[in-house]
C-alpha cells in the first residue's frame, strides 16, 4: 500500500512546526521526505519566515540552550550538534557564546562528569574513558584535566600527566 503524497505543503510545515521548533533546514528537509518538490517549498519556506513560524537564530538559541541545561553538552559539542541540524555558522556562534557565557562551564563539566563517575578513579583506563568521554561531551582538553586530576589516585596521576 502506498502512502498518498499530502496536498498542502503549507499546513504539512505548520504540523511539524507546531511540534517542536525546526530550523529552515530542518522544515525543507522533512517536506522533500514527504514528495514535495524545490518548487512548492520555496514559497512555503518564504512565507512561514516572515509569519515568524520559522526563525532559525530562535532555534539555535532554544537548542543551544536544551544542549547546555538538558544534554549538558560544552561549548564544542553545542556548536557541533547546531551545524548538523541545519544553523549557519554565524548564527551559531552568536547562540553558543550567549547561552554558555551566562554559565560557568567547569560547573558544566563536573556535572558532566558527576552523572559518569561514582567514587574515586582507580585505574588509568577508567581514567582514560572518562577523559574522553569528556571531549565527546564538547569540553576543553585542559579543563577536562583539571577536573580529573583531584579524583585520581597517585597511580593515575603518571597518566594524566602525559596527557
Amino acid at each position: 500500500m502506498t502512502q498518498k503524497k499530502p496536498s498542502n505543503p503549507y499546513l504539512v510545515a505548520l504540523n511539524m512546526l507546531a511540534r517542536r521548533e525546526l530550523c529552515t533546514a530542518q522544515v525543507v528537509n522533512k517536506l522533500k521526505l514527504k514528495g514535495f518538490c524545490d518548487e512548492e517549498i520555496e514559497p512555503i519556506i518564504k512565507k512561514l519566515q516572515q509569519e515568524g513560524a520559522i526563525n532559525d537564530e530562535r532555534t539555535a538559541l532554544e537548542n543551544a540552550h536544551r544542549f547546555a541545561h538538558v544534554k549538558i553538552y560544552g561549548r564544542f559539542r553545542a556548536l557541533k550538534e547546531l551545524k548538523r541540524i541545519g544553523i549557519d555558522q554565524k548564527q551559531s556562534e552568536a547562540a553558543v557564546a550567549h547561552v554558555y557565557n551566562e554559565l560557568d562551564e567547569q560547573v558544566l563539566l563536573n556535572l558532566a562528569l558527576t552523572r559518569r563517575l561514582k567514587g574515586q578513579i582507580d585505574s588509568p583506563k577508567q581514567c582514560r574513558r572518562l577523559f574522553n568521554y569528556l571531549l565527546r561531551q564538547g569540553f576543553d582538553r585542559g579543563m577536562a584535566i583539571s577536573a580529573l586530576k583531584p579524583l585520581t589516585s597517585k597511580a593515575v596521576d603518571a597518566w594524566l600527566m602525559k596527557e
